[in-house]
């Protein structure tokens, strides 16, 4: 592994199988933005699944509500100054990159694609896609993609880690916004496929970034030797 690839916050191993995971999942956001446009109803599969999740009551709906806080601005941003601290101790100044400029991106994009699609829920508020889904998602992959090198993890192994992290965080916050009734189903979704294509990419423009300028700062060292 060379030294380049071991700063990497997308490890190069990875990059083969999440280019077509980010292509499908910005697929499935566009396809159900363009289905779900200016709605304000939730679809069949969104009526069942809110059947069996909405309306929890104690103790879950404290643990949905705490849930739920991580998303909000407060609490959004209590996550990513601890993450970000964690990520600098561990001497990994990329990865803090990735945390806040991935989390500003998911979030700029969810906010965005909002404003675009315009389904609403409860009195007019735009819920497509979830911002709330998004974030969680984004920064359990600004987690897992780093590490996933740091580990030195293969393929397999790697993009199980990096999707199962996505998953694992996506559903938790998901479910606490049905089952508030925040968003439907479909807006969880679309939230966690918002984060799926655009994390990648992101970790790949701060790779590329981060390798340029230590290019440049190499060539001005060796012009200064000579």
């Amino acid at each position: 592994m060379t030294g380049r690839s071991a700063r990497a916050v997308l490890p190069p191993s990875l990059r083969g199988w999440l280019g077509p995971v980010a292509a499908l999942a910005a697929l499935v956001v566009v396809v159900l933005g363009v289905r779900y446009a200016d709605d304000s109803k939730p679809g069949a599969v969104d009526a069942r699944i809110e059947a069996a999740v909405y309306g929890v009551r104690p103790p879950w709906r404290q643990v949905a509500l705490a849930t739920d806080f991580l998303g909000e601005p407060g609490g959004a941003a209590m996550l990513v100054v601890a993450t970000v601290t964690g990520c600098l101790l561990l001497r990994r100044p990329r990865a803090a990159v990735l945390v806040v400029a991935g989390a500003a991106m998911v979030v700029g994009t969810a906010t965005l694609l909002k404003s675009l699609v315009g389904r609403t829920i409860h009195d007019g508020n735009l819920s497509y896609p979830s911002g709330h889904t998004a974030f969680a998602t984004a920064l359990a992959l600004a987690v897992a993609l780093p590490a996933t090198g740091r580990l030195g993890l293969g393929r397999t192994a790697g993009t199980s880690l990096v999707l199962a992290a996505a998953l694992v965080a996506g559903a938790a916050m998901g479910w606490a916004q049905v089952a508030l009734g925040a968003h439907y189903p479909t807006d969880v979704l679309g939230g966690w496929c918002t984060a799926l294509a655009v994390i990648p990419a992101t970790a790949w423009l701060v790779d590329r970034v981060a390798d340029r300028l230590i290019d440049r700062t190499a060539d001005a060292g060796q012009a200064e030797r000579r």
